[in-house]
């Protein structure tokens, strides 16, 4: 289901784009203002020992399980099957083209990433710098597999990678006895001033013998959530994103709220989820601590146990059952 615009992808449910001048008007300050009570100078918890204590058995992750490690923002290593892959993976200092004291990243890295084990699958939600990275890319074993919306793989190919699979919303590829479906989200692309949206951006779906598992990648709400959680749900497991949400006025379209990250997770009809794109970069206005507070007051308004939707310590590992238990 393809959906472009005079040679340029589209959202199923558009928006008014925000412009340079609406970009302007939020870095001045200008726009309505939203105040938080937590504290500013809090950073997220971390365990600094978590990749290495859990080394032995990320070797050898139950069978009747999904392990998942957090490395940070949108990064996730997930292990299901015998397969292992990644998601959206950044592993620098920075998540901008050039160093910047303002994108830096505000915790510790858990891990380097050739201390972690062999990748067979990334899955990349869409090219800007905080999901993907260069020389991420270049660091990672040429076997695995990348698994992009359409028109990343011209990116890829310029930089001498060609083991990459394009995928077009809700088509299929598979990978083991995994499959892999591209799913709608509501988002944009771009890496310049000259290249928005001439690529796709997306969320997966994994089918595996132990349940659905959904990575949601970058998204602001939208009705898209309901038909994914028709199409493919139940899931397992999900990885919603809960960050990167203030101002409202301005993130709202790109970027879900905690509030409407519950919503996913309920649209999706998810077990169990984990909350993602926070507590790494300060990229917006909210806190870098604030994400979980405020998902665990979305949860309580819903009636949601706050049991199945939970945040995770950068370098924390999570045994998730299957569905066979």
């Amino acid at each position: 289901m393809l959906r472009v615009e005079n040679g340029r992808f589209r959202n199923l449910h558009p928006h008014p784009p925000h412009g340079f001048l609406d970009l302007f008007r939020w870095k001045l300050r200008l726009g309505s203002k939203e105040r938080s009570t937590i504290d500013r100078t809090v950073v997220p918890a971390y365990c600094p020992d978590a990749m290495r204590v859990d080394r032995g058995r990320l070797d050898r992750p139950s069978r009747k399980h999904i392990q998942v490690t957090w490395i940070g923002h949108s990064t996730f290593l997930i292990q299901v099957a015998g397969i292992n892959f990644l998601t959206d993976p950044v592993f620098g200092r920075w998540c901008v083209p050039f160093p910047s004291f303002g994108l830096r990243r505000r915790v510790p890295l858990p891990a380097r990433l050739e201390h972690l084990l062999p990748v067979h699958g990334v899955l990349l939600s869409h090219n800007h710098y905080d999901h993907l990275e260069l020389k991420t890319v270049r660091k990672l074993d040429r076997e695995a597999t990348w698994l992009v919306p359409l028109g990343n793989g011209e990116w890829f190919r310029q930089r001498d990678q060609d083991n990459f699979v394009e995928l077009d919303w809700w088509h299929e590829t598979e990978l083991g006895p995994i499959s892999i479906v591209c799913v709608p989200a509501q988002h944009f692309s771009g890496r310049t001033l000259f290249d928005r949206n001439l690529t796709l951006w997306a969320g997966f779906v994994l089918r595996t013998p132990l349940g659905n598992i959904y990575v949601a990648g970058d998204s602001g709400y939208a009705p898209l959530f309901a038909d994914i959680g028709n199409h493919l749900g139940p899931m397992q497991l999900s990885i919603i994103p809960i960050g990167a949400y203030a101002p409202r006025w301005f993130m709202a379209p790109m970027h879900m709220s905690p509030e409407e990250a519950v919503r996913v997770h309920l649209d999706v009809r998810s077990r169990f989820s984990i909350g993602a794109h926070w507590g790494t970069f300060k990229l917006t206005d909210e806190p870098l601590a604030e994400p979980p507070i405020a998902l665990r007051h979305a949860l309580a308004r819903r009636h949601v146990p706050a049991t199945s939707f939970r945040t995770m310590q950068i370098g924390e590992t999570l045994l998730v059952a299957g569905n066979e238990e």
